[in-house]
């Protein structure tokens, strides 16, 4: 491509957008265009600028989160390429960001370099991961059954008969405060968001006995 790359960055805090503008500077062949505090914003000002990458922040504070903007952000005509660069690295995460169109995932902790790189691989169309995500998702591919313990088990049979987390607890004489721990590491373990989601997953794998 002629020219530098035109980035967009999108982080809700304005410390860390500050940050990552003046470290742009020092980089060749890339070129701020503008800086969004939320989703909604990146999506105006990706229709105003027409960057050619997004570096997007997937925390977004109380409005549109960042999945969705990467969602819709792709989904128009001649979209830009998203770079998702995130302190998270959970499989959840990394699943979501990627099926919504993410061209690259990065970590905060990467280096100013590596970061560089990314951006231009992004902008040709190529894949970026932080090793430590791509270490991730390999090990996924490799065994792509999540391992569920003996009573995660338990508690998604009993989302699967449509009981709530009270009744779960009384069902498996345990407190509903137990019942929502196992539920965020059955979400995150499964890849979903919902109960709804994660009883389909469960039946689709036939996780449930």
């Amino acid at each position: 491509m002629s020219g530098p790359v035109r980035l967009l960055l999108c982080d809700d805090h304005a410390v860390v957008r500050a940050g990552l503008r003046a470290l742009v500077a020092s980089a060749e062949g890339i070129e701020v265009v503008g800086e969004a505090g939320s989703g909604e914003e990146a999506l105006v000002l990706t229709a105003q600028l027409r960057p050619d990458v997004v570096l997007m922040d997937l925390q977004l504070g109380d409005g549109m989160d960042g999945v969705t903007a990467i969602r819709q952000l792709t989904a128009g005509q001649s979209p830009p390429r998203v770079l998702v660069l995130t302190m998270f690295d959970t499989d959840a995460d990394i699943t979501r960001a990627i099926e919504a169109g993410a061209t690259g995932y990065l970590l905060k902790a990467e280096r100013p370099e590596e970061l560089f790189a990314a951006v231009h691989s992004a902008a040709r169309g190529r894949t970026a991961l932080s090793p430590p995500v791509a270490d991730r998702l390999l090990a996924r591919m490799r065994s792509p059954h999540p391992s569920l313990s003996a009573r995660e088990r338990e508690i998604l049979a009993q989302l699967a008969r449509g009981l709530g987390n009270r009744e779960i607890a009384r069902a498996l004489f345990i407190s509903e405060a137990t019942v929502k721990t196992h539920l965020g590491r059955i979400y995150g373990k499964l890849g979903v968001e919902t109960r709804a989601g994660a009883v389909a997953v469960a039946k689709e794998r036939r996780l449930l006995g």
